[in-house]
């Protein structure tokens, strides 16, 4: 049983949650606000945490923001009616665990919720093995990528990986720690997105008992637990600026010093970072050292974003079908005609993170061997389909447009029963069937 705090501003919408929950062994608490959230934070802690974006005097942004600032270990879930995915892939970046759109599918909520939970339970020290839900892409864009990890993973040099959300920056990290001399050494990962601005130098450096309020044994920091082995630094560019003075000391010297105490421990460890954003523009804009950044910069790799990368697109699909096949028990062994133009024709602004999401959403919702549109998440079909609006005065073609965009949402919303769609639209199924064919609704 997992306590769940629901932040929600739909009343009913919350309840029908709660309910849900309770019929499947957890503990829900709802709040409908900004305000009174923060405050059931301060006072209780959670398992997990159901987010609505939108909230009536804030978003879930906000609740991310304050959770990773307080430190609190808690993974958190965003919920949005928006369509947006790049809405959630910014909540990804701030430190939730996954996100869900409205309406919300049962099965699905059941299965991020346990993977969410699952999550929570990994250690920060993880292990050196390579984790099996990648597959290496066979492009020329691939090609190169790999190139560059054989090249510089024998070596001690220390890298900087950039790339988008969700293209893959922490296995490569751990494929570069795998064929290195260190590899029979610990890999640490460390998410500086997550950690809290107070906290993030006992994290890596480590505390004595009574170093500030809370320190109340001596703690090792993660410079100490990646000892011989190597410690990798995602989205170092949320590292403060005094954190950066002591991590720069720490490369530069190869010693650091805990908190609260005058000792200093000789380290031996290689750093591997990554961002998503160019340390470059930090620098211009005084976020980040320079002396910092060049001493982190002795190999850059740049990881392709997953609309770049060709005929790899094909190869992942497959694999993350595979991988959903075992996981969940399902036998989906093809994909519609549509469904493939869907997948193969978005951009996936969420990357590989989002593919495997979708994928495994997909095979989730598909009771056959093969996958049709309905399995879909209903913001990527609209993605592909929506034709943005006319400008200027000319009224039949906004007219058009606004009519193609309302059939598209009402096929969605009856699963593309042509009937029903008919029937909402008050129009005859021969007229449904003519302006399908006049817009090129599939």
């Amino acid at each position: 049983m997992a306590k769940i705090l629901i932040i929600e501003d739909d009343v009913t919408f919350s309840q029908l949650l709660e309910g849900f929950l309770k019929k499947h062994d957890h503990e829900p608490h709802l709040t409908h606000n900004l305000k009174n959230s923060l405050k059931i934070i301060a006072q209780d802690t959670f398992d997990l945490m159901l987010v609505d974006y939108r909230l009536p005097d804030g978003t879930g942004l906000d609740i991310l923001s304050h959770v990773r600032e307080k430190g609190i270990n808690c993974p958190i879930v965003i919920m949005t009616s928006f369509n947006d995915v790049r809405t959630a892939v910014k909540s990804i970046q701030l430190g939730a665990v996954d996100y869900i759109t409205k309406p919300v599918n049962p099965d699905e909520l059941l299965m991020i919720i346990k993977g969410s939970l699952g999550k929570r339970e990994e250690k920060a020290v993880t292990p050196t093995v390579l984790q099996t839900d990648f597959i290496k892409g066979k492009s020329a864009t691939a090609d190169k990528l790999y190139a560059h990890i054989d090249l510089v993973a024998p070596t001690d040099m220390s890298v900087i990986i950039q790339g988008e959300s969700g293209t893959g920056k922490e296995y490569a990290a751990r494929t570069l720690h795998t064929q290195s001399k260190r590899s029979k050494k610990p890999f640490v990962a460390i998410d500086c997105g997550a950690l809290s601005k107070d906290l993030a130098a006992s994290e890596l450096f480590g505390h004595v008992k009574g170093a500030f309020t809370g320190a109340l044994t001596d703690k090792k920091g993660q410079f100490e637990t990646a000892e011989g082995g190597t410690l990798f630094l995602d989205e170092v560019g949320n590292l403060t600026y005094e954190v950066q003075v002591k991590l720069l000391r720490a490369l530069q010297e190869r010693v650091i010093q805990p908190l609260g105490s005058t000792k200093q421990i000789p380290v031996n460890v290689r750093i591997i970072t990554a961002t998503n954003d160019d340390l470059l523009n930090s620098i211009q804009n005084g976020e980040f050292r320079e002396d910092l950044y060049h001493r982190l910069n002795e190999f850059k790799i740049q990881l392709p974003p997953l609309r770049e990368r060709g005929k790899d697109l094909e190869l992942f699909i497959d694999h993350f079908i595979r991988l959903s096949n075992k996981e969940l028990e399902r036998n989906v062994s093809q994909l519609s005609p549509q469904v493939k133009d869907l997948l193969l024709q978005y951009d996936w602004p969420g990357n590989l993170r989002e593919l495997k999401n979708v994928i495994k959403r997909m095979v989730l919702l598909s009771p056959s061997d093969t996958a049709g549109i309905e399995s879909l998440p209903d913001e990527m079909i609209l993605a592909i389909n929506h034709t943005p609006r006319p400008t200027g005065s000319d009224l039949k073609a906004i007219n058009e447009s606004n009519e193609k965009t309302l059939i598209m949402e009402t096929l969605i919303k009856v699963k593309y029963n042509k009937s029903k769609a008919a029937k909402l639209l008050n129009i005859d199924r021969k007229t449904l069937y003519s302006k399908m064919e006049r817009y090129e609704i599939e």
